[in-house]
């Protein structure tokens, strides 16, 4: 089948327009579970841990998936992908929404939503990749990606009313029982009443269990309503996804001619085994871990902290957390544009790539020393915010990048699957759990925002080691025919 190049344009946007939904659910499961952890663990009963325990076990099948998703996108394209997500998202989030036992959270949010998101995150960033590659790959996905923050930011402010309205009916019932209450300055009497919601005796007086009743009510209906949102969103994605450009005779954009007389590489059909042999990929991966290690923590943990030991109350926290995805939703497609300009500034992709890879935690640190300092003042944490959507719209993207830089397109979807089966059975497990575990060890946060920290610290370190060349046997030449050892730069 051949399209022109007007249609083949329009079949590019289509790819990031499905790929754009896709973020957006994935990302509606990551995002609003900082906002619905509390309430959640307030109503059932569970510690901070207990909660989080479901967010880590998501993230572990989602890992496992992730790898047989890359999979099925080489083989079949991502429209069976899509809509396997959207069958077990939408069942994640409705089923969930009528948990009572813990073993049944973990079942319907963490294996149920592990399968959902596994099935996303491999399929929206290669499908972006099999379209656009060189200087054009970065600003495509930043478009793709901008709708990761806009889940963020439209979710949350979807679910804030009807969690706040409760929220504050909870608070009221609980405030006559703070001594002195009245002479509290907001911050010390929200951490008041954090500290009584610790209490099974006050959790026990009629008003309080009424407000408790609400607030569960809250979540619960919310829970449904996303899962609503999200079934709808991945049947457009299944409609308008697109097979790989060359099922359709064309070729990617950003591909540009070979000059006179010079042989035209094509590209190697790697194997998994070809492809971890060698270190190229072990360096991204391993930067790509750490990072996950210190975002994913601050992502589960950053609205409870907010609101028990700086005193936020869930609107204000809400609301901060919020700013994350509308500046996430700019920041997106021009970090992606800027990541291009360093591309052809360098002239190699690789290595424009793995300066941004540098950059991305380094900007991670400054979030991380932002948060730390939100006690003093409230400027800190909405600075932080805006820091952290710069440093979110380089590093997922950017490894993805560099990966198809070094290995080109066509066994992309299998590589990039292996590689995040390790990265997310891995970083985000460690870091969310380490986040909630350091804080039901020290009674606080701090710890926790320190561990992200050291994490992306490491990742620095990782970023600065990718190679910018990779060797590799049997490559074929288009001009001369020729086969021999050629260096990928």
């Amino acid at each position: 089948m051949m399209i022109d190049e007007t249609k083949a344009r329009y079949y590019g946007w289509s790819v990031v327009f499905a790929s754009w939904l896709a973020v957006f659910c994935l990302f509606g499961f990551r995002a609003t579970f900082a906002i619905l952890e509390g309430p959640m663990a307030i109503t059932l009963g569970w510690t901070a841990e207990q909660v989080t325990l479901g967010y880590s076990l998501m993230m572990v099948f989602y890992a496992v998936v992730a790898y047989f998703s890359g999979m099925m996108l080489d083989k079949w394209g991502t429209k069976p992908v899509y809509a396997v997500a959207a069958v077990f998202g939408c069942l994640g989030f409705m089923l969930t929404a009528r948990v009572d036992t813990h073993m049944a959270y973990l079942f319907t949010f963490g294996l149920l939503g592990g399968v959902a998101t596994g099935m996303l995150w491999v399929a929206s960033t290669v499908s972006v990749r099999k379209w656009y590659i060189g200087d054009s790959y970065a600003t495509m996905w930043g478009f793709a990606f901008a709708g990761g923050p806009m889940a963020q930011f439209v979710l949350a402010e979807l679910v804030k009313p009807t969690l706040s309205a409760s929220q504050a009916k909870l608070d009221l019932a609980i405030r006559p029982l703070v001594e002195n209450n009245a002479a509290l300055v907001p911050k010390q009497l929200a951490l008041a009443i954090a500290a009584k919601l610790r209490d099974p005796d006050v959790l026990a007086l009629p008003a309080v269990k009424d407000a408790l009743g609400g607030l569960e009510h809250a979540w619960r209906h919310q829970m449904t309503l996303l899962g609503v949102i999200l079934f709808i969103a991945l049947v457009v994605a299944v409609l308008v996804a697109k097979q790989s450009p060359e099922r359709y005779g064309v070729q990617p954009f950003g591909a540009g001619p070979a000059a006179p007389g010079i042989a035209v590489v094509v590209e190697q059909e790697w194997t998994t085994a070809e492809a971890f042999s060698k270190y190229a990929i072990w360096a991204v991966i391993l930067t790509f871990l750490t990072s996950m290690m210190g975002e994913f923590l601050i992502w589960t943990q950053v609205v409870s902290y907010w609101t028990q030991d700086v005193g936020f109350n869930l609107e204000k926290a809400t609301n901060i957390y919020a700013l994350i995805g509308l500046v996430g939703i700019f920041s997106m497609p021009i970090m992606g544009k800027i990541a291009d300009k360093v591309v052809r500034a360098t002239g190699i992709e690789t290595k424009g790539r793995k300066i941004m890879l540098m950059s991305g935690p380094a900007i991670g640190v400054l979030a991380c020393v932002l948060l730390l300092a939100s006690p003093r003042a409230d400027i800190f944490a909405y600075v932080s915010c805006f820091i952290f959507a710069i440093y979110w719209a380089i590093v997922p993207g950017g490894v993805v990048g560099y990966t198809g830089a070094v290995y080109g397109r066509k066994a992309l979807g299998k590589i990039w699957g292996l590689a995040t089966m390790i990265v997310m059975g891995i970083g985000p497990f460690v870091g969310s759990y380490m986040g909630s575990l350091l804080r039901d060890i020290s009674g606080h946060y701090t710890y926790s925002i320190y561990f992200a920290l050291g994490s992306f610290l490491f990742s620095i370190l990782l970023a600065t080691t990718l190679p910018l060349r990779v060797e590799y046997t049997k490559l074929r030449t288009r001009e001369q025919g020729r086969q021999g050892r050629l260096t990928w730069i």
